[in-house]
């Protein structure tokens, strides 16, 4: 993954909501482009989450971006 094809998923239009894979196995979420900014020397992004929180991601631990189909996620049924 480079700075590039994040900023490429980033600027799209349309946008097309993507996840971030990170070498931990965590995923991250970017719903919307407001969602993301970039440090000035572009090795570590923010995401925003809900709640007010955030995620400082390094992108040299970043495996995979995935581009969402854009509908909706369905909770699965506790049961």
């Amino acid at each position: 993954m480079t700075i590039e094809q994040l900023r490429a998923l980033h600027h799209a239009t349309p946008f097309r909501p993507f996840t971030m894979h990170m070498a931990d196995g965590r995923r991250i979420d970017v719903p919307h482009r407001d969602f993301l900014s970039y440090s000035p020397s572009g090795r570590t992004v923010i995401v925003q989450h809900e709640g007010d929180t955030f995620s400082i991601i390094d992108l040299l631990l970043v495996t995979e971006l995935k581009v969402n189909n854009g509908a909706a996620r369905r909770k699965k049924a506790a049961g």
